[in-house]
């Protein structure tokens, strides 16, 4: 990477140089090479990919992996490992590590029917209830449904109660720590929580022997929230939009309108929490799943999401909520170990967007002892929207990439774009060019299934659904060459990304 005094390169640290990346073909919608696999066949080759290399090799090779060799546009680039781009702040004061924006009240107002987080607090602090009736009646409802508790893997009911009680004692004292003191809220299996397991949706135990809490959801417990439990997931997380699921996995719909890429959380270890808004019909989507659910269906206002290719942003989209994928390295979860160090973020899922800013608020409190957030500022608040700027309101669309999209959903983005260019909002579309779409999907594809299968035994525990021993049998088939090119194509596209920015301010 590389720093210079003028620019946007001097406001951050590792932002990339600005450089226009050369041109290539418009984007057209890949054929899907490999075969479609369902039921015994599927769990019959998911074993065979564990035993034979021969299997995963070929399934690799046919996906197109092999095919970032013939990019000779990435001789020009250095590997970059580490998307983390750093806004460096020009005031010290800004970047002491507080927590003070946490305290900052959301807004009542709502278009979501659940209940908010401000809605807890004005019955708290208006002595309507306690913390502690809130929480025994969600635990009653939660065991008394099927599809409640299936979104949860794991709740123990007496720390779950004496945390309620804990905020009960301060409202009635008249101390609440936060906004969140009392708002009860859920993690997503796949980070540490103290006396909680952690097998993030799957059959096998990654929980930390040390014990400890992530940092970012000590800062929730920290803050008041009181933690129901650990959510459902995605096995190992894997199972969302990666490309090379829709290559040979199996699709929803046999349709050309429809290629959903195994975008379902289904789980069959523990569960297939399914869509509030049409649970006969519909899943939440994943990888969280259980995070989506917990909160569509009204049980919380809150919960703990993560997202390395779509985690976050999909279940939100499937229920109808909102969803934050923050800034790589922002939100830190030592001492916990990710899976896919250069791809996972976490972040919040909320019933309303003054929720979603609320949590995110906390959870990204810088960690003194994480290299990357303890060179974040805390998070600043907002400008005023009164407050006059001279600055556009900019859209880049690269249109044969938006084109792409089934119809259906291709409509309901044209209404979205009509609105944001309706006098009411007032942005203005820009045309964009985006090289090596589909380059960039394999690139990311190879290094996450690289990143998660480095991670684990090799061949994958036969215990894993047969989906996830492939998956991961081919990632492990990846040469360093070619994770070497990965990271190429993400030094090119991080470069032409700046270049835009520079060029549209």
């Amino acid at each position: 990477m590389s720093f210079s005094n003028k620019g946007p390169q001097s406001q951050f640290y590792g932002y990339p140089q600005p450089c226009k990346a050369p041109e290539t073909s418009p984007y057209t919608e890949p054929p899907a090479n490999n075969p479609i696999v369902r039921g015994l066949p599927l769990a019959f080759i998911g074993f065979l990919s564990t035993k034979l290399n021969l299997i995963s090799s070929f399934l690799w090779t046919n996906t197109g992996f092999g095919t970032l060799r013939q990019i000779r546009d990435l001789d020009s680039y250095e590997p970059r490992y580490d998307p983390t781009v750093i806004k460096l702040s020009k005031n010290t004061a800004e970047s002491q590590h507080n927590e003070s924006t946490a305290s900052q009240s959301p807004s009542l107002s709502s278009s979501n029917h659940h209940h908010s987080s401000a809605t807890y607090i004005t019955l708290y602090t208006s002595h309507r209830t306690t913390p502690t009736k809130v929480i025994e009646g969600l635990l009653s409802r939660i065991s008394s449904s099927k599809s409640h508790s299936t979104a949860f893997l794991q709740i123990l009911p007496e720390k779950v109660l004496a945390v309620a009680e804990a905020s009960t004692a301060r409202y009635a004292a008249g101390k609440p720590l936060s906004p969140l003191d009392g708002v009860p809220v859920a993690i997503k299996d796949e980070l540490d929580l103290d006396g909680y397991e952690r097998s993030l949706g799957s059959p096998l135990d990654f929980t930390r022997k040390e014990g400890g809490t992530s940092w970012c959801i000590r800062k929730w417990e920290e803050a008041g929230a009181i933690i129901v439990g650990k959510l459902n997931m995605h096995e190992l997380g894997l199972g969302t939009s990666k490309p090379l699921i829709y290559f040979y996995l199996q699709r929803v719909y046999n349709s050309t309108d429809y290629q959903p890429k195994d975008t379902t959380n289904n789980n069959p270890h523990h569960g297939t929490p399914l869509n509030p808004h049409n649970a006969p019909l519909y899943y939440t989507g994943g990888s969280s799943g259980g995070s989506a659910y917990a909160v569509a269906s009204g049980l919380i206002p809150i919960a703990h999401g993560a997202d390395g290719g779509g985690s976050i942003r999909i279940p939100a989209s499937y229920c109808g909520l909102y969803g934050l994928k923050p800034t790589h390295g922002r939100i830190s979860i030592s001492p916990t170990l990710s899976l896919a160090s250069s791809n996972g973020v976490h972040g919040p899922i909320a019933s309303n967007m003054q929720d979603l800013e609320l949590a995110y608020r906390v959870l990204a409190t810088p960690d003194p002892e994480n290299p990357s957030s303890a060179l974040f500022a805390a998070p600043s608040s907002p400008p005023s929207p009164s407050i006059p700027t001279n600055r556009k309101n900019l859209l880049g669309i690269c249109k044969p990439w938006f084109e792409s999209a089934s119809p259906s959903v291709l409509s309901a983005c044209e209404a979205a774009l009509a609105h944001y260019t309706s006098p009411a909002c007032g942005y203005e579309i820009i045309p964009i060019s985006l090289p090596h779409l589909h380059a960039g999907q394999l690139a990311h594809a190879m290094t996450i299934l690289s990143e998660i299968s480095g991670g684990l035994p090799s061949p994958p525990p036969s215990a894993l659904t047969p989906s996830n021993k492939l998956l991961l049998s081919v990632g492990a088939r990846t040469p360093a060459r070619d994770f070497l090119l990965a990271q190429k194509l993400r030094n090119l596209l991080m470069q032409h990304l700046a270049h835009l920015f520079q060029q549209h301010p």
